[in-house]
């Protein structure tokens, strides 16, 4: 007969996080921080569910994390534009454009100051998809937040899901799975994709 393990009533037993399914929700900002990358800033914006089932996803999934380092799962980067006057930063501008306006569209009365902490508290909605990850010989996919827009598109119905996020292919560049070599030889991956993993 075996013996009594010492630990085993204090061990945690490993368990399948639920994953959220893809499609489209209202979220909630709770905390806002701007982040300066070599590669460009980002406005870290980090959200809970706020209706529906789902309703307070991530900060269950944050409960039940059992490793020492738990992280916010919930989270969104948007590229902040450079201002360079480019052709890739123009996109960035008109992507900044679209979901600010969204924020000011999903709450009565708010218009964008260039204080980016006042997106903290809004509502705003999601586009969630599913994105490819290859890390550490493990493969699969997670729900990736995909696109932010209006509240009221979510609300509504009247969304599509993004298509799955897809690897890129590995180059004959070098460079990385996933990564696009960003002009001038810089790496463009971008900064905390390991922190989305769902591990």
């Amino acid at each position: 007969r075996m013996k009594k393990l010492n630990g085993y009533e204090t061990a945690q037993a490993y368990f399948e996080q639920e994953r959220l399914p893809v499609g489209g929700y209202v979220l909630k900002i709770l905390d806002v921080k701007y982040q300066e990358n070599s590669w460009g800033d980002v406005i870290l914006l980090s959200f809970d569910i706020e209706e529906g089932e789902y309703k307070g996803f991530f900060a269950n999934n944050y409960r039940a994390q059992t490793q020492e380092d738990k992280k916010w799962k919930g989270t969104y980067r948007l590229r902040v534009p450079k201002d360079d006057g480019s052709e890739q930063d123009n996109w960035t501008m008109r992507r900044f454009k679209t979901v600010i306006s969204a924020f000011e569209e999903s709450n009565s009365g708010y218009h964008w100051n260039w204080d980016e902490q006042t997106l903290k508290g809004k509502m705003i909605g999601a586009l969630f998809n599913n994105k490819e990850y290859e890390f550490d010989g493990r493969h699969g996919f997670f729900t990736n937040c995909h696109s932010l827009v209006t509240v009221e598109k979510i609300r509504s119905g009247k969304f599509e899901i993004p298509a799955d996020t897809l690897l890129k292919e590995k180059k004959d560049n070098g460079y990385p799975a996933g990564s696009t070599p960003a002009g001038g030889g810089f790496m463009n991956i971008p900064e905390g994709a390991k922190d989305e993993l769902p591990f």
